[in-house]
């Protein structure tokens, strides 16, 4: 099993929940989150006045998946969230020894 944590711009977001769902993908935690990477924030002016927000918002989808469909799940993310423009954000990919449903008590990938 795989842990796939993508950084959108929140804007796309309710377009990738309906991209995964449509590739079946239904189970995934959404956070607001803000931060940074080479776009280093974003220079603005109020009032005559340039003042600098480095820390963007974002959000974080985090998603647990079989190892077989974490090509699809980062495809479909990655075709939805893109935009071409520097700040589209990012997707890492780690793995996951086990999962267990609170309910049932069902562990590895019967619980995803």
């Amino acid at each position: 099993m795989k842990e796939i944590i993508a950084i959108i711009r929140p804007e796309k977001l309710e377009d990738v929940k309906k991209a995964l769902e449509e590739v079946h993908c239904h189970g995934v935690t959404v956070t607001e989150v803000k931060g940074r990477g080479r776009q280093l924030g974003i220079t603005e002016s109020y009032r005559g006045s340039d003042y600098r927000i480095d820390l963007l918002p974002k959000t974080k989808l985090e998603i647990i998946t079989n190892d077989e469909d974490v090509d699809k799940v980062v495809d479909t993310i990655v075709a939805t969230a893109k935009t071409g423009d520097i700040g589209d954000g990012k997707i890492f990919i780690s793995s996951v020894d086990d999962v267990v449903r609170i309910r049932t008590g069902e562990k590895g990938q019967k619980a995803v």
